[in-house]
């Protein structure tokens, strides 16, 4: 568990801002403005500097606040959460394929509208303002200057996403739990794990942990102390610690305390369920979907 003395103040910083972002809506009384990604991102890219995330920087801003507008326009049309879930999916599929963003996060600030069922313009602002001072932060670092370009997203990985996502929602809606059909963090991790060219069930279950875990410290905290910021302040560096034992880095983790702080009282208690379900569903296909892709390159290779 060994920082060094940047990675501490790194921390530190990081940290900071998100009980800056939380301590704003408890002034305000607003909880709209507890943007559970920003968490996410403000790990990503200032915490752990994920390249991938951080060598475009203005895309930190403009990604997350274009789906947030995705999603909080799609929140007012009259259809059922399911819909709105899917069509707000596909909607930020092609806005990130046309930033030439690979931006995971993402997809966590344009359904969060849609999950707390945001009405006020205020969301907005706060994602904008937000994601612009992690935006200055990258620039200020400048650790994005040593970094390579990501690619554009894939088409056939569009398109696994989309296939996927729909099979989940489908069957959440299917079996009446359609409040289950929208797990920010899960999502971020399925499309990021989705782009890499392998992904080991080792790996699968180190992440599975972090997940159900991160998100089972978010409901135990908040169920025990209501304060939105005494549960960040002590849920957060408990997630810090998951991580640290698992030794991986996984900046989606952090959005789980977050979002048990805003989700409505009927997802609130089935957090950890939901986590278990989704994770065990989006991480296991995508694990077998890779071994098999390899192993028909094998058979492919054998032939040739």
């Amino acid at each position: 568990m060994h920082l060094s003395t940047i990675e501490k103040r790194n921390y530190l910083i990081g940290f900071s801002f998100i009980i800056i972002m939380v301590a704003s809506a408890t002034l305000l009384n607003d909880i709209e403005i507890i943007l559970p990604e920003i968490g996410a991102l403000t790990a990503g890219t200032w915490i752990y500097q994920n390249d991938g995330w951080i060598n475009q920087p203005l895309k930190i801003f403009l990604a997350p606040s274009g789906t947030a507008i995705i999603g909080f326009l799609i929140n007012q049309l009259t259809i059922g959460y399911a819909q709105k879930v899917i069509l707000g999916l596909l909607l930020m599929l092609v806005l990130l394929r046309v930033l030439h963003s690979n931006l995971a996060p993402s997809f966590a600030t344009g359904l969060l509208p849609i999950i707390i069922n945001a009405t006020h313009w205020l969301f907005i602002v706060a994602i904008l303002l937000f994601t612009l001072a992690l935006t200055v932060g990258v620039f200020i670092q400048g650790s994005y200057k040593e970094t390579t370009s990501s690619s554009i997203i894939k088409k056939h990985h569009m398109l696994i996403f989309a296939i996927m996502a729909l099979i989940w929602v489908g069957a959440v809606w299917f079996f009446g739990f359609s409040q289950m059909a929208a797990i920010p963090p899960v999502m971020v991790v399925f499309f990021e794990v989705l782009q890499k060219p392998q992904y080991s069930w080792k790996m699968a279950v180190k992440h599975f942990i972090a997940l159900v875990g991160a998100a089972s410290i978010g409901v135990l905290v908040h169920t025990f102390i209501s304060s939105w910021l005494i549960s960040a302040v002590i849920a957060l560096p408990l997630v810090f610690v998951l991580l640290q034992l698992l030794k991986i880095k996984l900046p989606a983790a952090f959005a789980f305390p977050l979002l048990a702080l805003v989700l409505p009282t009927s997802m609130f208690h089935m957090l950890p369920l939901t986590a278990v379900l989704a994770t065990t569903f989006f991480l296991g296909s995508i694990v077998i979907l890779k071994k098999y892709i390899s192993s028909l390159k094998v058979e492919n290779d054998s032939q040739i």
